[in-house]
Parts: structure tokens; C-alpha cells; sequence
């Protein structure tokens, strides 16, 4: 029986559930607006842009963000209240004490990812929105932070209503259906290596970044309800995946033909594709029993180890389906950089407060919007992989945005002030916008959600419109001045390029493999994850080039060997206590040397000495000599990148 899946509906080329998910964003800014105005807001325009600044397709992303947004902003206020307070005297130090804020902020949003990097660069350039404005009225800045924080829980709170009233789709079955393509992805993958096929790696490291690019969605389920339990499990089932495709790859390294693989490994992946009751134990038993005639001991064991990582993602898939806990709660580290992350922080200081002297020295009148906007600017392109590219698409999206807000309030409205009327005014912009947002092209989605807020930043409602074209220019030129001002400034001061931040991260995995096996704070398979971001993050920054492709290369290299190794360490160290700890320490030693020949030897040492039933001898010389094949310089290497090559 074959399975028919249907296209989703559309309208106008375009998916119903983006048609759907702009209806739901305009009438939160509705509902934003109408509850500012209501309760007679200083800012109510406020509510609108944290309401476009939600605008994510699922419930979980909006609740996650809308936290840790709300988080970000008290903590911005606080340090723009201290600033503010202590350096009221002296604007100079206010404005240099904004931009050492702000590249602290920056550094931080380094070392995280999603909603969490977002929230450190959001308290960076909300002492610019609270404090700068504010600049030459300290007094008023305890006010404005009152009323920025007001507006912004009325735009949650109308978010979250809206999102309830009109059944936003949950994060937990979008989160599923891509983990289940995932993991059909990389049985199709292991059974190319079982048949004996050739495998790419490029098709690899692909199935790593999609696994771990799925990190901040997964932290995103938290939020909702029963969250932490399909959280946990969906976290698991992504280490799990990416254990599942080292366990297929170490299989791949053996010197073995697809005549030396059983039938029933593709049967027992073609079952468990069927939902049939496939064990584990079962298949243990069928590898034994063949590793005692044909089979060498490194493949029976690797053979055994997929089968084991096929179950470990089944069962985290159905606990994420059933809202259980997982048996194996595992966490999904990120890979750090350090030295980039200070390197993005100094910069992003020094082009902000080079900007702030050419504002100052020209004298322009109420340059604080430009000075916000270039913090705004540069803070959300510090999340991004590439920060230029990200002011150059402001630059560009900023008299867009300039432009729909004109439209809108001298066209459209011109003079209307009835809110019925501006509320369908906002329609077609609105849902335009929030749909561009959806497209599967980066620019044009970046240009949606950029001009989705630009253009309610400008419009700036209020509950009596007073539709001044001189008010409207000058805002619009202040708006358009920051990302231009910002751009020339990284031209002088430009971002750690793309290609220095690929040479500092395939650095960090060198130094990490030489110092394998040493201790570390994370299980083997939270380890594979953590190298899976690092993929993930070499991949992301760059452009498709000859050199990118040679470091992927060298990472994927390096990311089968570390996995080796801490496999290999990790059963040698159950065998502390045993009678064979002898071996095990002699093992370790051979590992940590990366000695191939004298850990076969202790492979097969062990395997004679060890009762065939003996699970723990056997899996250590299972992994110990798969870990020997895989390290064995006769293995085909890649040329290490240099600093010189880049």
C-alpha cells in the first residue's frame, strides 16, 4: 500500500497557512493598537511593532520570544536608568557608555543562539531607545521606560490572545514532521552504506546542519502546553539523529562489501519504516551470531550500534507524539567561539560610537532616532552570519519602509481618523508584508520583516493622528541616515569577516581532537551535537566556495574521529574494576596516542579473554577496534585550511 499525500491549499501561488498567518498578525496590531489607544498609551505605536516583532508562524516561537523579550527589555531599562543616572551630567560619557553597552551585549549574543541571542542584543539597544531619546532630558527617562514597557506587555498580551482566539498551529507537529524527515533522510542515507554504495559527504554534512539547525525550535517547545517533556524528548531525538548518522558513517569507514552485510539490517530498518516490533536485543543476537562466522568484530559491533541509535530516535519520536518523558533526556550544546564573539562586541562598539561622533559633529537635530536605529541595525545583525549583509539589506529596506508608511498615512488614510478605517488601511499592508515574510528567499523575507517594522516605526500611530507631512519627512530621513551612517562605518570598521571566523572555528576543532579523549562536561552523544553546530555554524558563514568545501570536509573528518573516540573511551572506562582494567588502561593509552595497530591488539586481547556473553567486554573491543579503523592514518585525509589559504 503506498501513501498519497496531498499539496496544501493555496491562493494566489502562495500557501494558505501564509495568507492565514498574516490575517493573524494584522489583527494583533489591531488589537495592539485599539488596546493602546484604549488605555490611553504615551507610546501605543509600541504595542504594534512588538507585535510585528513577534510575528512567528507558531505558538511556541511567539511565547518564547514574547518571554524573553519582555526579560531583555527590564534589563535594558535597568541599565539605561544606571547609565543615565550615572553620567547625567555628561552626554559624552552617556554616549560612550551606550556603545561599551551595547558591544557588551553584542559579545554575549555570541555565545547563544534563537531567542536567547536575540534577547542580549535587544538589551543593548533598548538603553539607545529609553536613554538616547532621552538624552537631553535625563529626567524623562524613568517615564518613557514605564511606557515602553507598558506598550510592550499590551503587545504581548494582544499577541497571545490573538494567537489563542484563532488556533495559531502548535510548535510541537511542525517540530515533528521535520524530525521525521530527518531521520527518513539518514536511513536512506545508512542503507546506501549497507548496500555498499558510495556515500557523499556533502549529503552528510547537510543531514548534521539540519539536525542541528533545529536547536532554538526545539527550546521553543518549552513554552507551551505540556512543553518541557515534548522538549526534552524532541531534544533527544535530535542528538539522537545525529548519532544515528555518525553510527552509519563509522559503519561506511569499514573495509567491507555488501556481500558481508546480512539481509536482515535492511530488514529490520525496512520493518521498523513499517511500524513493526523490531527489538534491539533481537538484533544483537542476529550480530553475534553472525560476527562467530563471517563477520569481524568491529563490524558486527558497528551493525549493532546503528540498529541501537534507529531505536533511540523511534522512541523519542513517539515520547515528543505522546508528551512523555524521554528515557534519555539529553541537552543540545552549542559550540562557542570565544574569540569571535569578543572580536563582533569591540567592533560593533567602535562602528557605533564612530557613528555617534559623525551625528554629533554635524549637529543634526533629534540625530538620537538615527543613533537607535543604527544600535537596532547593528544588534540584530550581530545574530545573523553575515552582519554587513544585514545593514545592507536596512539600507535598502529603510526607504521601503519609509515609503509604505507614506503611502499609507498621506494616500491611503489622508486625514481619515476614525480607527475603523485605519484598521483596514493597515490590511493590505499588514498581510503583504507578514506573507512576503513567509517566502523561502532570504532577502525577501529579511525585506518583509524589516519593512513590517520600519514601516510601523515611522507610520507611529496615534489616537489623534495629526498627518504632519514635515514630522513624516524628518523622521523618515533620521530612519534612513542611521543604516547609511552605520554602513560607511563598518566599511572603515568592518565585521570579522566570513572567512577569518571559518579559520577560528576549524581551529577550535583541531585543538579539541588533540586533546581527546579528555574529560568533558558532556555525555559522547551531546558532544556529536555540539560538533553537528559547529558544522552547522562553518556552513552557515561563507559562500560556496572551494576552500568552504575543503574545511566542511576536514570538520566532518575531524567530527567522525572525535565520535570514535569518545565512543571507544567511554566503553573502556566501564571496564574500570573488571578483570580485563588492565587492558582497558593499556586501551586508553593506545587511544589517547591515536595508536591503530596496538588497539586492534587490545581489541582482539579482549575479545579472547571475555566470555562471548560478556556485554561490557564485548562492546569495549566492538568499539575500540571500530575506533581503530576509523583512526587508521591509511584513511583518506583533507589538507588543514590555513590562514594563508583563506
Amino acid at each position: 500500500m503506498t501513501a498519497t499525500t496531498s499539496s496544501p491549499p493555496t491562493f494566489a501561488w502562495i500557501p494558505a497557512d501564509s495568507w492565514a498567518f498574516g490575517v493573524r498578525i494584522w489583527i494583533a496590531v489591531v488589537v495592539a493598537l485599539a488596546a493602546g489607544f484604549w488605555l490611553e498609551l504615551d507610546a501605543p505605536s509600541t504595542a504594534a511593532v512588538t507585535v510585528a516583532i513577534l510575528a512567528l508562524p507558531t505558538r511556541g516561537q511567539v511565547l518564547e520570544k514574547a518571554c524573553f523579550r519582555l526579560l531583555a527589555t527590564i534589563v535594558g531599562i535597568v541599565a539605561a536608568i544606571a547609565i543615565s543616572g550615572l553620567f547625567s551630567q555628561a552626554r559624552d560619557l552617556v554616549l560612550a557608555a551606550f556603545a561599551g553597552w551595547l558591544g557588551l551585549c553584542i559579545y554575549i549574543s555570541g555565545l547563544l543562539d534563537g531567542n536567547r541571542a536575540y534577547a542580549a542584543v535587544l538589551s543593548g539597544y533598548t538603553v539607545g531607545i529609553v536613554a538616547i531619546e532621552q538624552l537631553d532630558a535625563p529626567g524623562q527617562v524613568f517615564q518613557t521606560a514605564v511606557a515602553r514597557g507598558s506598550a510592550i506587555g499590551v503587545g504581548i498580551a494582544a499577541m497571545a490572545l490573538v494567537n489563542v482566539l484563532f488556533a495559531a498551529p502548535a510548535s510541537d507537529t511542525q517540530v515533528g514532521i521535520k524530525l521525521n524527515a530527518i531521520h527518513r533522510r539518514i536511513r536512506a542515507y545508512a542503507k546506501t552504506v549497507i548496500r555498499g554504495e558510495t556515500t557523499d559527504a556533502g549529503t552528510a554534512i547537510d543531514l548534521l546542519r539540519d539536525a542541528a539547525s533545529l536547536r532554538s525550535d526545539l527550546a521553543s517547545l518549552a513554552t507551551e502546553s505540556g512543553g518541557l517533556f515534548r522538549s526534552a524528548a524532541a531534544k533527544s531525538t535530535a542528538v539522537a539523529l545525529v548519532a544515528e548518522l555518525q553510527a552509519a558513517r563509522a559503519l561506511g569507514a569499514l573495509p567491507a562489501t555488501a556481500a558481508s552485510f546480512p539481509g536482515w539490517t535492511l530488514s529490520a530498518l525496512d520493518r521498523k519504516s513499517l511500524g513493526e516490533p523490531t527489538t534491539f536485543a533481537g538484533s544483537q543476537r542476529d550480530c553475534e551470531s553472525d560476527s562467530q562466522d563471517s563477520m569481524s568484530i568491529p563490524v558486527a559491533w558497528a551493525r549493532r550500534e546503528l540498529l541501537r541509535r534507529d531505536d533511540e530516535v523511534l522512541e523519542g519520536l513517539f515520547a515528543l507524539r505522546s508528551g512523555a518523558p524521554p528515557r534519555s533526556a539529553w541537552r543540545t550544546p552549542l559550540c562557542r567561539s570565544q574569540r569571535a564573539a569578543v572580536e563582533a562586541g569591540v567592533r560593533s562598539a567602535a562602528a557605533l560610537a564612530l557613528t555617534t561622533l559623525f551625528f554629533v559633529m554635524t549637529g543634526w537635530s533629534s540625530a538620537a532616532v538615527s543613533l537607535y536605529v543604527v544600535a537596532v541595525v547593528l544588534g540584530l545583525g550581530a545574530i545573523t552570519p553575515n552582519p554587513r549583509g544585514f545593514t545592507v539589506v536596512a539600507l535598502v529596506g529603510a526607504p521601503m519602509g519609509v515609503l509604505v508608511a507614506g503611502l499609507l498615512e498621506f494616500v491611503v488614510l489622508d486625514g481619515v481618523s476614525d480607527f475603523p478605517l485605519l484598521a483596514i488601511a493597515l490590511a493590505p499592508f499588514m498581510i503583504g508584508l507578514t506573507v512576503l515574510m513567509t517566502r523561502p528567499n532570504r532577502v525577501l523575507s529579511a525585506f518583509g520583516r524589516l519593512n513590517l517594522v520600519f514601516a510601523l516605526v515611522v507610520l507611529a500611530p496615534t489616537n489623534s493622528e495629526s498627518y504632519n507631512p514635515q514630522t513624516y519627512l524628518i523622521t523618515a530621513i533620521l530612519v534612513c541616515a542611521g543604516p547609511a551612517a552605520l554602513f560607511v562605518a563598518q566599511l572603515l570598521i568592518p565585521p570579522v569577516s566570513e572567512k577569518h571566523r571559518q579559520l577560528w572555528l576549524i581551529e577550535s576543532v583541531r585543538r579539541e581532537l588533540d586533546h581527546l579523549p579528555s574529560g568533558g562536561r558532556f555525555a559522547p552523544e551531546e558532544a556529536m551535537f555540539r560538533d553537528a553546530t559547529r558544522i552547522n555554524q562553518i556552513a552557515t558563514v561563507g559562500d560556496d566556495d572551494s576552500c568552504r568545501r575543503a574545511i566542511l570536509k576536514e570538520a566532518l573528518c575531524c567530527f567522525d574521529h572525535a565520535a570514535a573516540i569518545r565512543a571507544c573511551d567511554e566503553r573502556l572506562a566501564q571496564l574500570a574494576g573488571t578483570a580485563w582494567s588492565d587492558l582497558a588502561i593499556e586501551g586508553r593509552r593506545a587511544l589517547a596516542a591515536r595508536d591503530a595497530k596496538r588497539m586492534r591488539e587490545i581489541g582482539d586481547d579482549l575479545q579472547r579473554a571475555a566470555p562471548a556473553d560478556d556485554a561490557l567486554a564485548s562492546g569495549a573491543s566492538g568499539a575500540i577496534m571500530l575506533a581503530a579503523v576509523v583512526l587508521d592514518p591509511r584513511e583518506p585525509t583533507f589538507e588543514p585550511a590555513t590562514e594563508k589559504g583563506l
